[in-house]
């Protein structure tokens, strides 16, 4: 009897672990890792702030003042990244994880039930091909910076990795490679997402990062096309004020409540008190909401920035030192892709093609109005300077600024455009698991 009880308690299932044979055996749980698969997108060290932050930090001259302790993020402040910064370390590791997500439930689409297959496999290509732009953009030379054809990327692994070894190792693939495989999986997703979706990956999200990556790669036809499909969809609309666009910041004293998306978020990712937090407000909120108050914003910068009548000089509150109101709330959603971005994707495209009829029908003067008019200013023209400036002061500490330095070969400060200290270097802790990767010049 002894012999037997024994038996029996040895072959008891672990309760605490599933083996990746009997993980996805049902629509149920394949679905259940697409959920997965957004928040491991959505982590702070990834979709939900970090990167964003980081890349704000290394394109910073005068408008952040950096009080913080945090050596990796005072590194990214002074342009000097070294290949064991644990933040960029975490990048790479979250965007893997989101990537290998997405990979399992794709491997596993057959087992979705038929009316859910195709949107699921929409949503799972909607999350690989946004991470792989992501990670490209910033652990690669910019798409216009030499040859992308010969410049390395990041690897390009399009299924799950059960079992980690020498034979599983991936060399860089270049950066065009990388940008074509999420042009495909962006593409693919457009293709098989509905129009609405709740705040999961919808029709016009897809298109919404298609318009980014190929504004990044200076293709502006395929920009205007993919920003107007959104734009035209008539889902979403620019909300009244400025500060609608992101989550309300609490009263002081009184906690935080999650915020919920704006009528012009194409994409957002979701932040609960349950599941995490708003990844910019950790360095960019203050500690009475939340954060960590080590980012200040330059007062001289915003007098410098925004005129007096321009509703955006108000996206800042005062709490001891200044702070940007966009990331007030540590449990609010975490904007990816706003409305105002696929208007003034437009307007720069069509101003920079001149076609003979713009694209959308609406002239680039209308498109940069809507966002300017939105912030209580008058447009006249409708120059590419303009327009350019209009980035600058719409989408401030939101983690543009990098990537529209580079794309527009705009020097920071005494660095060039195209300085390898702009890129991040691949972590050392890969390079020392990973054999076949090649570092990035200047580490």
């Amino acid at each position: 009897m002894a012999l037997s009880s024994c038996k029996k308690a040895l072959d008891i299932d672990p309760v605490d672990t599933i083996e990746q044979s009997n993980a996805l055996r049902t629509s149920k749980d394949v679905e259940g890792a697409l959920v997965g698969a957004y928040s491991d997108l959505g982590s702070r060290n990834f979709f939900g702030g970090r990167p964003f932050l980081i890349t704000d930090f290394l394109a910073n001259t005068d408008a952040i003042e950096w009080f913080g302790t945090y050596e990796e993020l005072t590194q990214a402040i002074n342009k000097s990244l070294l290949k064991t910064n644990t933040f960029v370390d975490n990048v790479w590791a979250s965007g893997y994880t989101a990537i290998n997500d997405a990979n399992n439930v794709i491997a596993a689409i057959d087992k979705v039930d038929a009316a859910k297959k195709t949107r699921v496999e929409g949503e799972a290509k909607f999350i690989r091909g946004a991470a792989y732009f992501e990670l490209v953009r910033i652990f690669g030379k910019a798409y216009n910076d030499g040859s992308p054809t010969t410049n390395l990327g990041v690897p390009i692994v399009l299924t799950p990795t059960s079992l980690v070894n020498e034979s599983s190792y991936v060399s860089r693939a270049t950066v065009s490679a990388v940008y074509n495989q999420a042009i495909a999986d962006l593409t693919d997703a457009e293709a098989k997402l509905p129009a609405t979706n709740g705040f999961f990956a919808t029709k016009s999200a897809a298109a919404g990062m298609l318009a980014r990556l190929y504004l990044q790669m200076s293709n502006y036809s395929a920009a205007a096309a993919a920003a107007n499909r959104v734009i035209t969809s008539g889902n979403y609309r620019l909300t009244p004020t400025y500060l609608d666009a992101f989550p309300q910041m609490p009263e002081s004293g009184k906690p935080a409540k999650p915020g919920e998306n704006s009528t012009e978020d194409v994409f957002a990712m979701q932040v609960t008190t349950l599941t995490g937090f708003n990844g910019f407000n950790e360095f960019y909120g203050s500690s009475t909401f939340g954060g960590r108050g080590d980012a200040v914003i330059s007062q001289d910068w915003i007098d410098a920035t925004y005129s007096a009548d321009d509703d955006r000089i108000n996206a800042f509150y005062d709490d001891g030192d200044i702070f940007t109101a966009k990331f007030g709330n540590q449990y609010g959603n975490v904007p990816v892709i706003r409305l105002a971005e696929m208007y003034l994707i437009r307007a720069e495209s069509n101003v920079r093609l001149s076609p003979a009829a713009p694209v959308g029908g609406q002239t680039p003067l209308q498109d940069l109005a809507a966002v300017r008019e939105r912030a209580g200013l008058t447009t006249t023209t409708a120059t590419l300077a303009n327009i350019l400036n209009e980035r600058k002061l719409e989408f401030a500490f939101e983690g543009f600024a990098l990537n529209d330095a580079k794309r527009t070969q705009t020097n920071i400060g005494n660095l060039a455009w195209n300085s390898n200290r702009l890129v991040f270097p691949i972590p050392q802790r890969e390079m020392d698991a990973n054999t076949k990767l090649v570092q990035n010049p200047g580490y």
